[in-house]
């Protein structure tokens, strides 16, 4: 039952009642037992965000209104009319499960619009926030990792969930999109360090945007662990996307070992082979090419050294995946000449992204289109659309070449979680989002069909990915301070880890304090044990760490 009196709207459902005042949340209690998990917080309700990171709030100057408006016993509409925008935000309630649904759309004269902010503030500080950023986090609202920081979804927010949870449960808010738009969720605001902020983005070019709405976003109390919630988004996620009949082979459950950036060293393989069985361990091998590391992308051709190491790790029974890319590549290429009016483009900026890395440094393509051919040595490649077909079909070829002549039945894809909104968002009617799952599905496909890895693991591609090579929370190559804070719950792994699984990146050698903690975290967070070594050395004289991460494999 929803109610209007005035500037107040009343939602009741089977699980929870709540109270809008001038379009603000400002209660929501937990039927069961009356608990309340919101006060009235210092965050407005509606916000307009422009691509140049300023937001703009549809209540709080004088002049400004919020109509509320019933339209039946389900379902009511707050209007906002203010200085800086208009907006619509329907309130539903879902019979069936009993979710509160915030509708939220907003507009304005002044183009340049990035998203449309629906803002929940005063949450109680008995609970703490458990989204998947990274593959999971647990950290409480005001924790200087995550306060202040807007994570886009896919790359960053990798589903679309954030669950508030205290010792007594607590309340998750979610959305149910299966069209692959893009959304963002900021932790704290300008006066409310205890507020998210739900974000609608507009497709790119965002330069004259006016608008942005369409995503619903389901409130709902629950009792238990995080896992209670987890587990209904799992489940309506596994509907959504057609996911139960998704079959995997055996063996990616048997793994019990992964080495990242294997070195093509045979003796390597021997002395795995003695501590292991091979058939459960996974190689992530880099440099088996002719050409150098991440150079001369999409040629796939192995050297011979590669094709010795690939062929002996097959022999005996390891999993081999080939290290590959999925939409970076080198503006040398002849291909280049057929795909380059699609390269990514940043939203704001509209520079073409990529990355160049020279004098140990990372740095953006050259603007040059002359200049961008000069640069082969320094690795620099552009991202190209991979809703462009003619991409997926040159990358497939390539990618069909080297797994028949090597007998590949694995293969890893970098960067395939590089999507996000762009200023050339829609290639073919795709955003690169679905521009991704479809193309590691074709790949997925080639010949009588290849397990795919990929780097990281998020809600779309973790359909199409037998693996996905995980980051640590703003560690790539470096652990951030306080990084140890961030393993507290496996939340992509109870999501996703019965389609694909995880495994780590770099800094997992155990020379040190930091790499140790890095390989303990990985394994906190569902990933299968991981490696980075040297050589055979590194394996048959461990150091503790190793030997600890050995031991753990081999139980």
């Amino acid at each position: 039952m929803i109610t209007v009196d005035g500037g107040k709207v009343r939602v009741s459902t089977r699980t929870l009642s709540a109270l809008f005042e001038n379009g603000a949340l400002v209660s929501l209690v937990r039927k069961s037992d009356g608990r309340e998990f919101l006060r009235r917080g210092g965050a407005g309700p509606l916000e307009l965000v422009y691509a140049d990171g300023g937001a703009s709030p549809l209540y709080g100057v004088d002049g400004d209104t919020v109509a509320c408006l019933p339209i039946n016993d389900t379902r009511a509409e707050m209007r906002f009319h203010a200085w800086f925008g208009d907006g619509v935000v329907t309130v539903s309630e879902d019979a069936e499960n009993g979710d509160l649904v915030v509708e939220p759309s907003a507009y304005a004269s002044r183009p340049g619009l990035r998203a449309a902010r629906w803002n929940i503030g005063g949450i109680d500080k008995g609970v703490e926030l458990v989204a998947p950023f990274f593959q999971g986090i647990r950290l409480p609202l005001e924790d200087e990792i995550i306060q202040g920081k807007r994570f886009h979804w896919p790359h960053y927010w990798e589903a679309g969930l954030a669950i508030l949870r205290g010792k007594d449960g607590g309340f998750w808010v979610h959305c149910r999109d299966d069209r692959y738009r893009f959304k963002a969720l900021q932790v704290g605001l300008k006066g409310d360090a205890r507020a998210l902020g739900f974000e609608t983005e507009g497709y790119g070019p965002l330069e004259k945007n006016l608008g942005a709405g369409g995503l619903a976003w389901r409130i709902n109390v629950f009792q238990g662990d995080w896992r209670a919630p987890a587990a209904a988004y799992r489940d309506w996620l596994w509907k959504a996307y057609g996911l139960d009949g998704a079959a995997r082979a055996e063996w990616l459950a048997k793994l019990r070992l992964a080495v990242a950036w294997c070195p093509t060293d045979m003796a390597l393989l021997d002395a795995l082979a003695k501590r292991m069985l091979p058939a459960e361990v996974l190689l992530h091998v880099p440099h088996w090419r002719s050409d150098r590391y991440d150079q001369n992308y999409p040629t796939f051709k192995a050297s011979s050294e590669g094709a010795a190491f690939i062929a002996r790790a097959k022999e005996l029974g390891f999993r081999v995946m080939p290290h590959m890319n999925s939409i970076d590549m080198d503006p040398t290429h002849p291909v280049y000449a057929y795909v380059r009016d699609f390269e990514y483009r940043e939203a704001v900026s509209k520079r073409v992204q990529g990355w160049t890395y020279i004098n140990r440094q990372v740095r953006p393509v050259p603007e040059s289109n002359a200049a961008r051919l000069l640069h082969q040595d320094a690795n620099c490649m552009v991202k190209i659309h991979p809703g462009l077909a003619m991409w997926r079909s040159i990358l497939a070829e390539n990618v069909a070449n080297a797994a028949r002549e090597l007998a590949l039945d694995t293969v890893f894809l970098d960067v395939t979680l590089n999507t996000w909104n762009l200023d050339n968002c829609l290639v073919d009617n795709m955003t690169p989002t679905e521009g991704m799952k479809r193309l590691i599905r074709e790949v997925a496909t080639i010949g009588d069909g290849l397990a795919v890895g990929g780097e990281g693991r998020n809600e779309i591609t973790m359909q199409e990915q037998y693996f996905g090579q995980a980051h640590l929370f703003e560690s790539w190559q470096e652990s951030i301070p306080g990084l140890e804070r961030t393993g507290g719950a496996a939340l992509n792994e109870f999501l996703f880890g019965k389609l694909c699984r995880s495994f780590g990146y770099t800094g997992l050698g155990g020379g040190n304090a930091d790499e140790e903690t890095r390989m303990k975290l990985h394994v906190s967070l569902g990933a299968i044990p991981t490696l980075t070594v040297h050589g055979a050395a590194d394996v048959e004289k461990p150091n503790k760490a190793v030997t600890e991460v050995l031991d753990l494999a081999a139980r």
